[in-house]
């Protein structure tokens, strides 16, 4: 159990480094570092694919019950939702950086999109570290510290597609442009719901409930 509870959070690791190195980007207004990003769907997939082996033969030769059960269950589909993740997370820095460009509202842009990539990073940062958690409470709190992030991102994403929507009015040559950024920041938006889905399989491996269907 510890070594597969030790793969699954070096996978998200990996993820939570590559956004952080986005942030750092966009912060810096480094855009061309995007392309640093190495993390693939395809590698996660090949990582996620031993860790669902590992599980499935913890599951046939120790056959484990209740909470061993239950984490393993959790697990099972929480590799999936880091591939998931990753792949979000490695769109956005692609489209992002292929879309870019002068001729947009760059300064309106980078002061929604930082924000919402804090708020991603946050939801999946604190998701993540449920993993170690054993106190029920703390667990509560932390899975809630992921909603409250999650709807920060959603109300980010509102605020940003509706200036952009408006720029585009303004100038439809630039539509196309301005379409693909707005793609790539719905990346985001979409890296905080999988954090959601994470943060709630943690809580039902740790505490039981119901398992959450994605």
């Amino acid at each position: 159990m510890k070594n597969i509870e030790d793969e699954i959070f070096r996978v998200a690791t990996d993820v939570v480094e590559s956004l952080e190195v986005c942030l750092k980007a966009l912060k810096e207004e480094n855009i061309n570092d995007l392309k640093n990003i190495e993390i693939t769907e395809k590698k996660l997939q090949v990582k996620s694919n031993e860790i669902d082996n590992l599980i499935v033969n913890t599951l046939a030769l120790y056959s484990p019950e209740a909470k061993d059960l239950r984490q393993l269950v959790a697990f099972l589909k929480i590799t999936n939702e880091l591939v998931r993740t990753g792949s979000n997370a490695k769109d956005f820095a692609k489209k992002f950086k292929k879309s870019y460009s002068d001729d947009l509202n760059t300064k309106m842009i980078l002061e929604y999109a930082i924000p919402l990539l804090k708020s991603a990073l946050l939801s999946l940062q604190t998701s993540i570290s449920i993993i170690d958690e054993v106190d029920a409470k703390h667990i509560e709190e932390k899975y809630h510290r992921v909603i409250v992030e999650e709807s920060k991102t959603d109300d980010l994403y509102l605020m940003i597609e509706k200036n952009i929507l408006k720029l585009i009015s303004q100038n439809l040559d630039l539509s196309k442009e301005y379409f693909d950024m707005l793609s790539a920041l719905r990346r985001l938006e979409k890296i905080a719901d999988r954090a959601v889905s994470i943060a709630k399989l943690l809580q039902f491996a740790q505490v039981g409930g119901d398992i959450v269907q994605s």
